[in-house]
């Protein structure tokens, strides 16, 4: 028998010289990738470390996306899908939620939250004041820079004309409405503290002397829960206006007056009848029966669709009466009737131009 040569690899050093990136003598050439599974890639290699298969795959990889580092990029990000005015609104949710969270936001001497107000409380009241009574505002741009006194009738049976008047004058002015509230609503649970984030403050003078001479704009309904609790039938007919206390802190702070008319809060929760036992009972002023209420239950309390107008009459100056005026009856009594007509003429003037209740 004829000897032949014989070459014997071990299989320990072949595996050690393929780690190496060597190959025995004689042999071709692995791949040097590893498959998904971790392990070594037994495929050859062509005109390189890689076999067919691991080459294409390299030169076809696309370049990794960049993914975005910080808040910065991300918002970018979905400025680029949702638009600017969604991320706007992210944004400022995001900030709003960080100032709750770390208690940096301010809150005047008389609890009014602003920030609550601006980001919360008034969008929630927006899509009845812009969709559903779809309310319309007249001479807005009369209202005064600096200390006014805003003047207005009161209806509806729920005050919600008064957050209408509030929402109108911040849309349009930019400035905040500090209504003055009765003392019922500061004695309900909730409502109390909603009213005193929103601006509200004590239906006293005092608490409105000191806005005026803050320079704000102060709220006053003078006919009270005579107003909005008169019946349907009485519609548009102004109650008597108090006392005429408002007139006097007018004066007394020099502060002008601007007469407000709302038409359309009459409609939205028509009394027809007043249940003075039951009021007297639960310690209200007034007890509503409307073509709804009770009958339906909470569905009647969702109020009808009216069409709403809000105007402010040119203001009407005090200064020129002097503040010693406010200890003269005449004269408050005088200026009391003044503003009372002619928040009653503006009514009127508006209740003819307007087509109809809902349109």
């Amino acid at each position: 028998m004829a000897d032949t040569d014989a070459q014997v690899y071990s299989i320990a050093q072949e595996r050690a010289a393929r780690v190496a990136g060597r190959q025995p003598s004689g042999q071709r050439a692995r791949c040097g990738a590893t498959t998904s599974d971790g392990r070594a890639c037994r495929n050859y290699a062509v005109g390189g470390d890689l076999c067919r298969v691991h080459a294409a795959a390299h030169e076809d990889l696309p370049a990794a996306p960049q993914t975005p580092q910080g808040g910065v990029e991300l918002l970018e990000g979905l400025r680029d899908v949702l638009g600017d005015r969604w991320v706007d609104q992210v944004t400022a949710v995001t900030d709003f939620l960080t100032r709750r969270l770390s208690g940096d936001y301010p809150i005047d001497p008389f609890g009014f939250d602003r920030d609550l107000t601006e980001h919360v409380l008034l969008p929630l009241l927006r899509p009845l004041y812009r969709r559903y009574w779809r309310v319309r505002s007249i001479g807005h741009e009369r209202i005064p820079d600096g200390a006014a006194l805003v003047v207005a009738n009161h209806a509806g049976t729920i005050p919600v004309d008064a957050l209408m008047v509030k929402l109108g004058i911040y849309d349009e002015t930019g400035r905040h409405l500090r209504p003055l509230a009765a003392d019922l609503a500061w004695r309900l649970p909730v409502i109390g503290e909603l009213a005193r984030k929103l601006g509200n403050t004590m239906a006293c003078d005092e608490d409105a002397t000191r806005l005026l001479d803050d320079g704000q704009l102060v709220g006053v309904w003078p006919e009270g829960f005579k107003g909005i609790g008169k019946a349907y039938r009485d519609r548009y007919k102004l109650q008597r206006f108090g006392r005429g206390g408002f007139v006097e802190v007018a004066l007394r702070t020099s502060a002008p007056i601007v007469p407000t008319a709302v038409v359309g809060s009459e409609e939205i929760y028509p009394l027809i009848y007043n249940f003075r036992t039951l009021a007297r009972l639960f310690g209200f002023p007034y007890f509503p029966v409307t073509p709804t209420f009770p009958w339906l239950g909470p569905v009647g309390l969702i109020p009808l669709p009216s069409k709403w107008i809000i105007e402010y009459g040119e203001p009407i100056p005090t200064r020129d009466y002097g503040p010693d005026a406010a200890d003269d009856p005449m004269a408050v009594f005088d200026l009391t009737d003044r503003v009372r007509d002619t928040i009653q003429q503006m009514l009127y003037r508006n209740l003819m131009g307007r087509r109809s209740i809902f349109f």
